[in-house]
This record gives C-alpha cells, structure tokens and sequence, in this order.
C-alpha cells in the first residue's frame, strides 16, 4: 500500500481519541504507522487543540495528553504555509481553513464526518469522504 496524502478534520481526530472502535481510531493509527500521511497548517493545529482541550473530560485526557497527541501529528504530518485564502467560501469558516490547507498543499481528500459541510469544493479538485470510505479504499 503506497502512501495517502489527506487533511484530517477536526472531528475525525476528536472521535479517533473517543473510542478505539471506530473507522477514525483505525485511521489513527495508519497515520502513526506512516500509512497515511496527513497536512498540517497552523491554523488547523490551532483548531486541533482548542478542540481537543474543550473536550478534555470527554475524551479523558490532560493538557499534557493533548500536547503530546498534538506534538506526534506534528512530526507525522507536512507543514503547509497558505498564502491564499478562499474564505468565504464554505458556511462554516472552520472549515474553510482546511479546504485552503487542501488547496495549498495539493491535497485531493480531505477526511470528514460532515461531508454536508464541504459541498462544491470539488470545484477545486477536492473531495470530502467518511472515514469509513478512505479505509474501504485503502483495502
């Protein structure tokens, strides 16, 4: 199996570090074994971790846990700088930022569970799938 480039939305992270069942635990762990590569901009980190940190009694972890999960992506990922934004382009400007992290770095796939949220952003040669449908393609 060849690498795969992807942008990792935020509640794919949030519900690979809530159960250890689902298709985003596995995907997970693909990005730990160097399977999936993922990118990384600043403001999606920024995302990652206030995320991440509102949640900590949810997911049952420390800020310290929450550094080291953040620390680990950032030296499994490829740092993107973007220089263009596209904003307003998505409803939602949190998700705006990850289509331009996809737009910037070339990435073809951004990995979501609010597909919705993405409409039209095949206009720029970008598709949103469910975990469970990157791991299916993966097999």
């Amino acid at each position: 199996m060849s690498e795969i480039n992807i942008i990792l939305d935020t509640n794919v992270l949030h519900a690979g570090l809530y159960s250890s069942r689902g298709a985003s635990y596995q995907i997970l762990k693909l990005i730990e074994k160097g399977k999936i590569k993922i990118f990384l901009s600043t403001a999606l980190l920024f995302e990652y971790e206030d995320v991440l940190k509102r949640n900590k009694r949810i997911l049952k972890l420390t800020d310290s846990d929450i550094e080291k999960i953040l620390d680990n992506l950032c030296k499994l990922s490829d740092h993107q700088k973007i220089y263009f934004l596209w904003r307003p382009y998505l409803p939602d400007p949190n998700d705006d930022l990850i289509l331009e992290l996809a737009v910037a770095s070339e990435t073809k796939t951004i990995v979501t569970h609010n597909i919705k949220d993405f409409k039209g952003i095949n206009k720029f040669g970008v598709r949103a799938i469910a975990p469970k449908i990157l791991l299916e393609e993966i097999k």
